[in-house]
């Protein structure tokens, strides 16, 4: 089951958008060893980007940020060999600081830079990129991010606004402006980590579309803990990694990889539309499509369940 009408499209919150329930990461694609540990070659990259915009998925995220560009510019190349964006497909990236400059003339240079190396002259879905990195106060400024980000929408250069971040109580800020209509969570809503979960509900209140980045943590909830031992781009912390370890036999036990009760976590939740998985190899597409539909028992569950982390080692 791993062609495109196994994944059926949702609405994504009240953009008029449909998506699949899976999002291709384009961040590894691009390359980041200082988050995954690994290289990234530009014809590995370009083959990944292809496979994901010809895969059973519809939903591709990128960032200007990612690599300096180098996620865009591989996705702009896979975008020119296939002759552009394929039908009904949606591609969503994100607007980024540079150095400390998040300032809104800085904004319109991210999203020129977007176009640019993506190869298209609209964005359908762009996100405003980690803002914690500035006060709401900066981003909510007279000359600032969010206030570019809307008049790019007004000017027809952006189609929908999102915000995507990791502080779950500045997240909801964000979202209380009525600005912005999809919201991307990371690493805050998996097996060991709830954070989001009040934020994911007011999201859903507010008909904010809901993706969730980072189901494995970054690795540790999909390769497990015998090969890495870092959760959300750090070293975890020992009972987190105590837990996951639990989490591990629980699966052994009921014949199931740890990825896809991880993967399944965020699928199963019906408040959460979409959930980003990176990639970083072609194969990976057809392997997240193999785990997104790997039979789960509910025994597994109720095992997996009392594991999370305590809320003092969550990331918040």
């Amino acid at each position: 089951m791993t062609g495109a009408t196994a994944f059926p499209r949702r609405p994504l919150g009240a953009t008029g958008l449909h998506v699949t329930p899976i999002c291709v990461g384009g961040g590894p694609l691009g390359s980041m060893p200082e988050n995954f540990g690994y290289e990234v070659g530009a014809e590995r990259g370009i083959s990944t980007a292809l496979a994901a915009l010809t895969g059973p998925f519809n939903f591709l995220d990128t960032a200007a940020g990612y690599s300096g560009g180098e996620s865009e510019r591989r996705i702009g190349t896979a975008l020119g060999r296939l002759g552009g964006v394929p039908d009904g497909f949606v591609l969503a990236t994100k607007v980024d600081r540079e150095g400390a400059d998040f300032s809104g003339d800085q904004v319109r240079r991210s999203a020129e830079g977007s176009l640019a190396r993506l190869g298209l002259d609209f964005l359908p879905l762009v996100y405003l990129h980690d803002p914690e990195h500035i006060t709401f106060e900066q981003g909510m400024a007279a000359d600032g991010p969010v206030e570019a980000l809307l008049a790019l929408r007004e000017e027809g250069v952006i189609g929908h606004l999102g915000v995507a971040g990791g502080p779950v109580r500045l997240m909801s800020r964000y979202l209380r402006t009525g600005a912005f209509e999809v919201l991307i969570t990371h690493n805050r809503w998996t097996l060991v980590d709830r954070s989001a979960n009040e934020l994911v509900d007011e999201a859903v209140s507010l008909g904010v579309g809901v993706v969730n980045g980072a189901p494995f943590g970054g690795g540790v909830l999909a390769k497990g803990t015998g090969t890495y031992q870092r959760y959300a781009y750090r070293d975890a912390a020992a009972e987190t990694l105590r837990r996951i370890r639990q989490m591990e036999d629980a699966c052994t036990l009921h014949g199931v990889p740890l990825a896809a009760a991880a993967l399944q976590f965020s699928l199963r939740d019906p408040r959460i539309t979409s959930t980003i998985v990176g990639a970083s190899l072609p194969e990976r597409i057809a392997e997240t499509a193999g785990l997104a539909t790997r039979a789960v028992p509910d025994e597994l569950w109720d095992a997996l369940s009392p594991l999370a982390a305590p809320a003092d080692l969550w990331l918040r």
